[in-house]
């Protein structure tokens, strides 16, 4: 799987992501934690892992101008905490909703890089 398809999974993982706390908040319940919870979020850490890992060797070979390691690191501990803060109907919905813009926004920039490079393999 190609680098811009999985910055493209990861933005369906914030879409989720910001769903599933508005139906949380909706449903009035506290999730499986064993049973929803870990699954979802073992999937997706192990992708934001494989996926950090590709992107800091990108960088380093391609050298793009609006890309940068650290914002990497920021997105991948940033989606960690929200994708389990998703399940949760007492996560704060402003700052809930800025770390999923604010992952949204770098995800778009690195497929626009990716794809300035001619990466879309």
């Amino acid at each position: 799987m190609s680098l811009i398809e999985k910055c493209k999974i990861l933005l369906t993982v914030c879409a989720e992501c910001r769903q599933r706390h508005t139906d949380m908040r909706e449903q009035d319940r506290e999730p499986d934690f064993f049973n929803e919870v870990k699954p979802y979020a073992d999937k997706y850490h192990a992708l934001l892992d494989e996926w950090a890992e590709e992107s800091y060797e990108w960088i380093k070979v391609a050298k793009p101008k609006y890309t940068h390691p650290v914002q990497i690191e920021t997105l991948t501990d940033g989606m960690k905490q929200f994708i389990v803060q998703s399940f949760y109907k007492k996560t704060g919905l402003m700052r809930f909703v800025q770390s999923i813009q604010s992952a949204e926004y770098t995800l778009k920039t690195f497929i626009d890089a990716l794809e300035e490079e001619g990466e879309a393999k």
